[in-house]
C-alpha cells in the first residue's frame, strides 16, 4: 500500500512540475490558454502594428497582448494578415470609436471593409 501511494505522489508531482515548466517558459498565458504559434514575421508585424494605437497606454497594452497572447514558433496560416496601403497587420485590430467612425465612413464611400480597417487604424 506504502507503494501505491508513493507512486501517486510521484505522479502527481510530475504532473505539477511539466505544468509549472509550461507556464515558466511562456506557453500558456495568465489564464490558462496556450499562446498561440506565430511566425517570426508574423509576430514582428503583431508587433509593429503596435504603433498605431491612439495613444501611449493603447499602444503600451498592444505590446502586452502580443508578447502574452503569442509566441515565435511555425507560421501559422490561421492568423489574419494583410497589407494595404504599405501597412501590414495582422489579427483583430482594436479600433478607437474615431477609428471605427472613419471605417463606417470608408466603407459608405466604396472602400472595402478590410481595407478601411486597415488605413483608418494606421491613418485615421
Amino acid at each position: 500500500m506504502k507503494k501505491i501511494v508513493a507512486v501517486a505522489v510521484l505522479a502527481a508531482m510530475t504532473m505539477l512540475g511539466a505544468v509549472a515548466a509550461a507556464y515558466a517558459d511562456g506557453r500558456h498565458r495568465a489564464d490558462g490558454r496556450q499562446q498561440e504559434e506565430v511566425s517570426s514575421a508574423q509576430y514582428h508585424i503583431l508587433l509593429g502594428q503596435c504603433r498605431f494605437g491612439d495613444t501611449a497606454g493603447a499602444r503600451a497594452q498592444c505590446r502586452t497582448d502580443v508578447k502574452r497572447n503569442y509566441r515565435i514558433g511555425a507560421r501559422n496560416p490561421d492568423l489574419d494578415c494583410r497589407t494595404y496601403s504599405s501597412v501590414s497587420v495582422c489579427g483583430e485590430l482594436t479600433l478607437s470609436p474615431r477609428e471605427q467612425a472613419c471605417v463606417s465612413e470608408s466603407v459608405g464611400g466604396g472602400l472595402t471593409f478590410r481595407r478601411a480597417e486597415v488605413e483608418c487604424y494606421a491613418f485615421g
